[in-house]
């Protein structure tokens, strides 16, 4: 139970979002992505190049840029990609031009199984002073825990030999935790994620039912205790929600058939406020460090914003009521405490609730 009526703190970071334009602006826009992180009580996100055109030359990312410039309510921040269309393979964008105008480089959704074409990115990335934020996943394993923790295993190596900055995206497995862990006390300059759906769902949970499909999938409890235990001892940094928007018809088709990626981010700070800090399973002070403080850290933000939550008035989790054009989510119907009821940015009161 809560002690407080509200908290203010510092406003949320999220290092993992889709917000889906240029390009795919029927699933979710520059607008409607940064209005909704906003509402949330975010600051600032940092989106993914899974766009088109993808930002992989200045040209392309500068596309991005206007928009953003243009519609975003907070910081948005996007990455580069890694290989020219992010492609996974094939060749390297221009590192070197592009990370003075990016905070790191990610080919998101897809992770490079070369290891040549891997360790040659790290090198440049080192040189230019940037980070690999990286998907990890072999597909020719599928899509079972070997298929992540293999790719973790093998860039934390390459880590260490280039001395790149390495930040595994949204881990799923206990033994991603473990490999991650044991990385740190050896001195590797490796940071991680998971998401709010890793910590608190499992494989006996899941349904038929699009909802439940994301890429890594919702692993068994064996591997939600790992990452719980991960989130408490330090060896996970940060909570990124992996928002990934879709229409409603791409996630109508059933487990199988639609596509891979759900909305998060604006339930993730009451998910995990009410089911771990309430819950006694994680203190206020540690939830607000691994969605506020440690990201700014690794990114090098100022904490010069602030979001207001209420703690006391509950709710039920409506996707109808989501300003994203998402509203895929497994965790419809639940309730939660800890509304964003104001939101300041930079000295700027962007949202105040009116209730």
């Amino acid at each position: 139970m809560s002690l407080f009526k509200e908290i203010r703190i510092p406003g949320l970071v999220d290092l993992h979002v889709h917000f889906r334009e240029p390009g795919f602006a029927y699933k979710e826009t520059i607008l409607t992505g940064s209005a909704a992180a906003m509402r949330a009580g975010y600051s600032d996100v940092f989106t993914m190049p899974n766009v088109c055109p993808v930002p992989d030359s200045l040209d392309h990312l500068r596309v991005q840029q206007a928009i953003i410039a243009r519609d975003s309510r907070i910081g948005v921040h996007p990455y580069a990609s890694i290989t020219l269309g992010q492609q996974g393979e094939g060749e390297l964008v221009n590192i070197e031009q592009l990370s003075a105008f990016v905070p790191g480089f990610s080919d998101d959704g897809r992770g490079i199984e070369d290891e040549g074409l891997m360790r040659a990115a790290m090198e440049r990335i080192a040189a230019a002073g940037s980070m690999i934020v990286e998907h990890c996943e072999l597909k020719r394993l599928g899509n079972g825990p070997e298929s992540e923790w293999r790719e973790v295993e093998r860039n934390i190596r390459l880590s260490a030999e280039t001395g790149c900055r390495l930040h595994v995206c949204h881990i799923s497995t206990k033994e991603s935790v473990s490999l991650i862990r044991d990385a740190k006390k050896s001195g590797v300059a490796v940071t991680c994620e998971t998401a709010p759906h890793y910590l608190l769902l499992n494989n006996r949970m899941v349904q038929d039912d699009g909802c439940w499909k994301m890429n890594p999938p919702i692993r068994e409890v064996a591997d939600q205790m790992a990452l719980l235990a991960g989130i408490n001892d330090g060896t996970i940094d940060v909570i990124a929600t992996d928002h990934a928007p879709h229409s409603a018809e791409e996630k109508s088709r059933g487990f199988a058939g639609s596509a891979c990626g759900i909305v998060g981010i604006e339930i993730a700070f009451p998910l995990l406020y009410t089911y771990l800090v309430r819950t006694g399973m994680l203190s206020m002070e540690h939830l607000i460090k691994i969605m506020c403080t440690r990201a700014r850290e690794i990114m090098g933000l100022q904490e010069d914003s602030w979001a207001t939550f209420d703690l006391e008035t509950p709710y039920i989790i409506d996707p109808a009521q989501f300003v994203s054009m998402g509203k895929s989510t497994p965790f419809a119907g639940w309730k939660v405490y800890g509304r964003c009821i104001k939101n300041e940015v930079r000295g700027m009161v962007v949202f105040e609730s009116e209730e």
